[in-house]
């Protein structure tokens, strides 16, 4: 079967991948489409640290092959759409409903494939970059068959990350004040997570200009191009900053746009070893500083519920598909996605 790997030195799309049966607590999913997120790309570059030889890939919808021992929550034939959350569900974290605290969860990746006798690492738990996939059970989440496996396919990461840290970690509520520093793929859905919140004004951040029709259509009600005119929208500081980029000095900025008992939220992905400086004393009226993985999502709970946004058109899902790539252009849609012509590049099979 077609995938694309990383050997840690170079991606190249291959069509002799294996993937093992699902087991007991498994699922085989035929994958038909995939987002190609800026974490695939942080592998192959370096600044997310994962081992290789791996089969990239973990934003993705399909419908699954085959079930393992003890699953009943879905059944071949069922469209489900992928989260990289495989938590085991029975841990303190889990019981306290915070899966992504799951210390199952991270940091054990598996291998599921192999190539030519070899065995490659999986990614994220996930590798939607490949025909097939096994996840675990709880991984995949049943979503209406109406709903296209191209949009459905951003669900489980930019969706989850994005509108998650709006409405389960930053918590924002009506008539609040939201800035959001970058608007590609996550930031456009802190945009749409915003809006759903109901925040009076929310300011988009983008030193690209060309970003604001896609960045007020998601829910901006400003858009600049530095954080230098923030203060003329936002006097006092923002109630919410996000930054959705990954620089060390945007988090500063960040914290300085912050209004008293606001929150900074960190969603962008800066080098593993990068460490980033503030003024102490700017945080004793009950500012904060937020981290945040994976939207602090319930996936079986948010995946579920953000279908069903997007079938009341609340959630937009198709507006965040700029291009279509079958697999093998994998270089291309990477080249896109890297000279930020693209919100979500998404690859079929």
């Amino acid at each position: 079967m077609r995938g694309v790997i990383f050997d840690g030195k170079q991606t190249q799309v291959v069509d002799d991948l294996e993937v093992r049966e699902p087991g007991p607590g498994e699922v085989r999913v035929a994958l038909s489409a995939a987002g190609l997120c800026h974490s695939d790309l942080s592998v192959v570059d370096g600044t997310i640290p994962f081992p290789v030889p791996v089969v990239l890939g973990h934003e993705g919808a399909g419908v699954v092959e085959k079930v393992g021992d003890g699953v009943t929550h879905v059944r071949p034939g069922d469209h489900v759409s992928l989260s990289t959350l495989a938590n085991c569900g029975a841990c303190a974290e889990c019981d306290r409903g915070r899966p992504t605290m799951c210390r199952k969860a991270i940091g054990m990746p598996q291998q599921p494939f192999t190539r030519a006798g070899r065995p490659l690492y999986q990614f994220a738990a996930n590798s939607a970059f490949a025909e097939r996939t096994v996840v675990k059970a709880v991984q995949a989440v049943r979503i209406p068959e109406d709903i296209p496996l191209t949009s459905a396919a951003l669900i489980g990461c930019g969706v989850l990350t994005g509108v998650g840290a709006v409405l389960n970690r930053a918590r924002v509520d009506r008539g609040d004040s939201v800035v959001v520093i970058g608007t590609g793929g996550i930031g456009l859905n802190v945009l749409q997570g915003a809006r759903i919140a109901g925040a009076l004004k929310v300011v988009a951040v983008d030193a690209n200009p060309a970003k604001e029709s896609a960045a007020r259509r998601f829910g901006a009600t400003h858009f600049l191009t530095s954080t230098e005119r923030v203060k003329d929208i936002l006097p006092t500081g923002a109630d919410h900053v996000f930054e959705c980029v990954g620089r060390v000095e945007l988090v500063r900025e960040a914290v300085d746009l912050l209004d008293r008992h606001g929150q900074a939220v960190l969603l962008g992905v800066p080098p593993a070893t990068a460490e980033a400086s503030f003024l102490v004393s700017s945080l004793f009226l009950d500012k904060s500083i937020l981290g945040c993985r994976y939207g602090s999502s319930r996936p079986q709970r948010d995946i579920a519920l953000y279908a069903e946004l997007y079938r009341e058109g609340r959630l937009l899902l198709d507006e965040l598909v700029t291009a279509t790539y079958p697999v093998e252009d994998f270089d291309k849609a990477a080249e896109d996605a890297h000279q930020g012509r693209v919100a979500r590049a998404v690859l079929t099979f």
